[in-house]
């Protein structure tokens, strides 16, 4: 088993959160993002689709998503359950996750994407090029901005996201936030929950992976 990652990226920061979370210790493998090594013929023959996260299993299956490669750990090494223990429990939390992905976290992709300078012509992840449009990049800002204040209000009657639990939800929360202040977009003060419930996710020993 072998885990492509780049430490500097949001996405398969979420599977290493998970895996610490979980104690799990997997081969990792550095893909240089900055350097264009995910463009190159030798990664690309690993994941044609030229992005990370990938987990190779021993019988040379690939798994080129996020979220299906925390659901494979979870099935094998099902505690402590991040998605969950019972299909009710599994459903809401992807239900939740789902959600945050959409109006969260690719808001912020939006935002940062089709801004930043230097992904200039590389405004969406994956092999082919893509002019940013900066009416995208205002319009990503416009919806973290919502997404903060929808999860503001949820978080004021609960400690997490997704139910009594931390969960993957939790985590992809967690990214969205980190990833919003790369495009300059922080949690606002009018939004304390939010604020309070960053802090204690952000003090848990997985948040440093």
């Amino acid at each position: 088993m072998k885990f492509y990652d780049c430490a500097t990226a949001p996405s398969p920061r979420r599977v290493r959160i998970f895996l610490a979370e979980k104690g799990i210790a997997v081969p990792m493998v550095q893909v240089n993002l900055r350097e264009g090594e995910h463009l190159q013929p030798a990664f690309r023959k690993i994941n044609p689709e030229a992005t990370v996260p990938v987990l190779e299993l021993d019988d040379g299956t690939i798994l080129s998503d996020a979220i299906a490669i925390c659901t494979y750990f979870e099935d094998i090494h099902p505690e402590p359950p991040l998605i969950g223990r019972t299909p009710q429990e599994r459903a809401v939390t992807h239900a939740w996750n789902r959600r945050i992905e959409r109006d969260g976290l690719s808001a912020a992709m939006e935002a940062f994407r089709n801004a930043t300078p230097g992904l200039k012509g590389r405004a969406v992840p994956g092999p082919d090029d893509y002019d940013q449009i900066p009416a995208l990049a205002e319009r990503g800002r416009t919806r973290v901005g919502r997404f903060f204040t929808w999860m503001d209000a949820h978080l004021a009657a609960h400690e997490f996201v997704a139910g009594p639990r931390y969960t993957m939800a939790d985590i992809t929360t967690q990214i969205t936030v980190e990833f919003a202040k790369w495009a300059k977009l922080p949690v606002p003060e009018t939004c304390p929950h939010l604020a309070r419930w960053f802090a204690a996710v952000s003090a848990r020993p997985s948040a440093k992976a």
